[in-house]
């Protein structure tokens, strides 16, 4: 037997060790989510359809009911809960790269934020701009012009509408002027779930990707925290919703996102067994195909860890021998039981919890330290 082939027979390769995971694991790109182009739905709507939701955009504003909240107000000459008028206020629009991999790819995520919200949650981690309102008033047709530049100067791969829930009226009539001036990149509705049916009324077909967070579980929590009386009932109907427009996440062969629902929660300290019903929930009635992302980032924002607010009475209080009370004695911070990191083990537990469910389609750092696409 020649010598070179006798060695490249008694030659083997080392065993690459691989996490023990579902062979399914590995068929994020396989089909059914595998498309070969796409379209973006709002170039399939017809002209008919798209006058319709402009007058029903311009209803919605006269008598405000797009959210929970059913403020019922004239956006027009008024403000409700989100304190956002007819126009858009607006705080950064610019290339992202803070999203998943499918999302940012590599010339990052075309995105809009949005000033004002209709929750008031204590951590929130965009507070200046949520809570705050800064940023800068632009009109639906102005909107849409920034779409274009995004997507002609930025080369982003979709426009990415962060916490819009309360400028639904404004982001539909937005993508149907920007489709009038040639926008061709999907339009993703980032939300907190806080939405309501006639707002995903409205957007059905407007909209490629939906990317909820669904946040809490506990009406107890919910009102404490997000100081919202009917959150998990309102996400658990506004993620069915969504699905039911536009289903599992599905991307193109270069690993991009392009169509679908892609659900995250943040897991946050001491509340991991609300994460769990979370999870499970989604399994049972959504769908075992759901793309999820259960973040790890929480970290304590707003009002969390600030000083309770204390009365000059308080302030004076005094220890035995007439000495002042300690800082320690005096004062106690807010929201203390969310004051710290989630801890890997409330991690864990959400995340074998999601496994258990049945879920398995999850976003996962790539193992080669690059882009997971």
């Amino acid at each position: 037997m020649d010598r070179s082939l006798y060695f490249l027979q008694s030659f083997r390769l080392p065993r690459v060790w691989r996490p023990s995971s579902p062979t399914r694991r590995l068929l994020h790109l396989a089909p059914p989510f595998l498309l070969d182009d796409y379209i973006p739905r709002y170039h399939l709507i017809s002209s008919v359809e798209a006058a319709r939701k402009r007058a029903e955009a311009y209803a919605h504003l006269r008598n405000c009911n797009l959210c929970p909240r059913l403020c019922g107000v004239n956006r027009f000459e008024n403000t409700g809960v989100c304190l956002i008028g007819a126009d858009v206020k607006v705080n950064v629009i610019a290339p992202h790269f803070g999203e998943e991999p499918c999302i940012q790819g590599h010339n990052g995520s075309g995105s809009v934020f949005f000033s004002g919200c209709n929750l008031r949650c204590v951590f929130c981690q965009n507070y200046d701009i949520a809570h705050q309102r800064k940023g800068f008033d632009l009109t639906p047709e102005q909107l849409a012009e920034w779409y274009l530049k995004l997507q002609e100067v930025g080369k982003v791969h979709n426009i990415n509408l962060i916490t819009p829930e309360h400028v639904v009226p404004q982001v539909a009539l937005s993508i149907l002027h920007a489709r009038d001036l040639g926008l061709k990149l999907p339009i993703i509705y980032n939300t907190s779930s806080f939405d309501s049916l006639d707002s995903l009324s409205l957007l059905d077909g407007l909209v490629d990707i939906y990317l909820p967070d669904f946040k809490v579980w506990k009406s107890a929590t919910s009102r404490r925290l997000l100081k919202a009386d009917n959150y998990a009932e309102a996400a658990m109907e506004s993620i069915k919703a969504m699905y039911s427009q536009v289903g599992d996440l599905c991307f193109t062969a270069d690993g991009l996102a392009k169509a679908g629902v892609l659900v995250r929660h943040l897991v946050m300290p001491g509340k991991e067994d609300e994460g769990r019903e979370i999870v499970r929930w989604l399994a049972e009635n959504v769908s075992k195909d759901l793309f999820m992302h259960i973040m790890e980032q929480y970290h304590p924002d707003a009002h969390v860890g600030k000083p309770k607010r204390t009365t000059k009475a308080h302030l004076e209080v005094k220890e035995s021998g007439g000495k002042p009370a300690s800082g320690e004695v005096q004062e106690k911070i807010r929201y203390e039981e969310i004051n710290r990191p989630v801890s890997q083990a409330e991690m864990d537990s959400v995340k074998h919890a999601a496994q258990k469910a049945g879920l398995w389609r999850f976003n996962e750092v790539a193992e080669h330290g690059g882009f997971n696409i």
